[in-house]
């Protein structure tokens, strides 16, 4: 059974590998075609096609581009009333002959629509029919009958998902735009969610004077309970921090924890984020440098912090 799994992923990655030698100036006249278009991009197919027009349709208006699906058999019988004069038309069919995709393209024809064709077939009435047209062909299916569409069907989806990042990249789309797209859930919380959303402000700030005592400084730590406080100047600019580790390598080390000035043992220029950030960029940044707290300040050149985030207010938000 393993090696039967092993031939089908295969298979499949070789026929997605070979879809770049495929790549040529029918991508981009696609890609052309659908930043032109002032209305929505309309996928149909029929069967395991449909489906994976389905999942396509599901990417493009996630990211950006506004799209649906219409099953050509619906169409026939009525549904074709969704086209619309400022629509494009992408049609899907691995032998580029199935008749119910066939039986729309006159009606296509004169809407005067633009239509992507996207085929296993070059040769196909499907293939001749569009103003663009895609080759997904594969060289065998992991079917071992060669009947189940398989390999077709990731080869299709492929070139769909490189359809839906091509249109992503040339609007300039961004976090905060497929934020909007996805407010549920965790993928919500991890796109939407602000520093400021989460960090403490205020009286919740752990901070003390850099000319404070050591022992001093460990009352801030245990009141404020973020294992951390940092130390400002008299204009109450962010020098250093100073946290439970610290405390701990001081102790290795011998120093006087007791009437040593929290500024000698301080660690200096500690990790910024800012309050309009991402939440997740703030995670990224813990992650990277191995640190549970972030001081969060409003802008790059201030200088006095507004506000502490900590790895537990991530957690808790469902942030990681």
């Amino acid at each position: 059974m393993i090696d039967i799994a092993k031939k089908v992923l295969q298979v499949e990655a070789d026929a997605v590998l070979a879809l770049q030698q495929r790549l040529d100036g029918q991508f981009s006249a696609a890609v052309e075609m659908i930043l032109a278009c002032r209305g929505r991009v309309v996928i149909s197919g029929m069967g395991k096609s449909g489906l994976i027009c389905q999942k396509i349709a599901s990417t493009m208006a996630s990211t950006g581009t506004p799209a649906l699906f219409l099953h050509p058999a619906e169409g026939i019988h009525g549904d074709l009333g969704m086209i619309m004069k400022d629509d494009v038309i992408i049609a899907v069919s691995n032998s580029g002959e199935t008749e119910e995709v066939l039986r729309i393209l006159p009606v296509i024809r004169r809407m005067g629509v633009p239509l992507i064709a996207m085929t296993g077939n070059p040769q196909s009435t499907l293939a001749k029919a569009g103003d663009v047209s895609l080759d997904v062909s594969v060289a065998e299916e992991a079917c071992p009958l060669g009947l189940a569409p398989t390999a077709s069907t990731t080869a299709t989806l492929a070139m769909g998902d490189a359809l839906a990042v091509a249109l992503l990249d040339r609007r300039g789309f961004k976090e905060e735009d497929f934020a909007l797209f996805h407010p549920g859930g965790a993928l919500g919380k991890r796109l939407l969610l602000r520093v400021e959303d989460l960090m403490h402000c205020g009286e919740e700030i752990p901070l003390v004077d850099e000319e404070t005592l050591l022992r001093d400084g460990l009352f801030e730590i245990t009141s404020k309970k973020l294992g951390i406080t940092g130390v400002v100047d008299s204009q109450g600019g962010l020098l250093g921090v100073f946290t439970d580790g610290d405390l701990r390598r001081c102790m290795e080390r011998g120093y006087d924890v007791l009437n040593s000035p929290i500024k000698d043992v301080m660690t200096a220029s500690p990790k910024r984020i800012l309050r309009n950030d991402l939440a997740a960029k703030a995670l990224q940044r813990m992650e990277a440098h191995s640190i549970t707290s972030l001081f969060v300040f409003a802008d790059d050149q201030a200088a006095e912090p507004v506000g502490i985030v900590h790895l537990h207010d991530l957690l808790k938000a469902g942030v990681v």
